[in-house]
């Protein structure tokens, strides 16, 4: 019993306008086989900014996933993002673990702007110093209400909630798992999901900075809609290049281009301020992943932008997938989507 294997988890990305899901078995050498593998879209009112506004939409969309994908681990992990989560890495004169544990809730509360009764806290030592000096700690604090939505959400669909994460570091698992840890490159990973963008840029093989922009594709959605006086479904196909009301990927190119253009502004800010407060003055490409990077030339309007590699991140690059239970087709059209439950779905029960 001692030497048991830690258990897989299933990663379930709970996003405002699907849910993803992802299993993974362990194969040789550390490495990772795909098993299963489904997305369901979701109203898109069932989840508003990252908050659970229809839980039973939510439980009917999971349901229906886990069923469709024959998925029987109980054991699920799921992530949350936006403005309910705060990650910041700290300095804190350095001390013993236990004397960390027991001070880490009144040192959170300078730095959390949420009553530190309501929310959950966990933090990692970074950087252990030596006595005397100070020790780089890095905190999270999340708000219960929110994680407790999640959490009930999969135990409504009669799974176990094993772990929460959160959405930067699920993307940077999902990298490491398939690309390594470059430590002479610097890397924005950035996913674009329906409401909400997560950055994480990646150097010196750890993550040294994150950012979740309320900015993804229901904007080229909206800016479709208003372009064309098409309802939210009408605007969704168009975005996925089919055709309606007579408009083609040529003739919604330029509305396209326009809010391209505007990611691309965020994404500068933020590399703005990436570079002015960590003393870097580079970042050597950009990774896109999640289902808004689809979108017809974003690529190349970021490539214009920034003058650097972009490409996109391909969560299988280094994870073979059992042919026999997920479609290849199916899989080279959603892979860009399920980035986020391919970083749940590395982790363990119990870490």
């Amino acid at each position: 019993m001692l030497f048991r294997k830690p258990k897989n988890l299933v990663g379930l990305d709970i996003g405002s306008s699907a849910v993803k899901l992802v299993e993974l078995k362990e194969a040789k050498e550390g490495k990772y086989q795909l098993v299963k593998a489904g997305l369901e879209s979701l109203s898109p009112e069932a989840i508003v900014d990252g908050a659970i506004m229809d839980s039973s939409l939510v439980v009917e969309t999971i349901s229906r996933l886990l069923a469709s994908t024959s998925v029987k681990n109980p054991n699920v992990a799921v992530s949350v993002s936006g403005h309910s989560v705060i990650v910041k890495k700290i300095q804190l004169p350095a001390m013993p673990e236990e004397e960390l544990s027991e001070s880490i809730r009144w040192e959170a509360e300078q730095y959390v702007p949420f009553d530190i009764n309501d929310v959950y806290l966990d933090y990692v030592v970074l950087e252990p110093g030596a006595a005397g000096e100070t020790m780089g700690v890095l905190l999270v604090a999340a708000k219960k209400e929110k994680v407790d939505d999640y959490k009930n959400v999969v135990t409504q669909a009669g799974r176990v909630p094993s772990l929460v994460d959160v959405d930067v570091f699920a993307l940077q698992n999902c990298y490491e798992a398939n690309y390594g840890l470059d430590p002479t490159r610097v890397v924005a990973l950035v996913n674009i999901g329906a409401s909400v963008m997560n950055v994480n840029i990646v150097a010196n093989g750890q993550t040294v900075f994150w950012r979740d922009i309320t900015f993804g594709g229901n904007q080229f959605t909206d800016a479709l809609q208003k372009a064309f006086s098409l309802n939210f479904e009408q605007a969704e196909a168009l975005k996925r290049g089919e055709p309606v009301g007579g408009q083609t990927a040529q003739s919604i190119q330029p509305v396209l281009g326009g809010v391209s253009e505007d990611v691309a502004g965020e994404l500068q800010k933020t590399i703005d301020f990436f570079q002015a407060t960590s003393g870097s003055d580079r970042v050597d490409g950009i990774l896109l992943c999640g289902g808004g990077s689809k979108v017809l030339n974003l690529d190349a309007a970021l490539k214009e932008k920034f003058g650097l590699e972009v490409e996109a991140l391909n969560p299988f690059r280094s994870i073979p997938v059992d042919e026999r239970s997920v479609d290849g087709g199916w899989l080279t059209e959603n892979s860009p989507s399920l980035a986020i439950a391919v970083g749940l779905a590395v982790r363990k029960l119990g870490e």
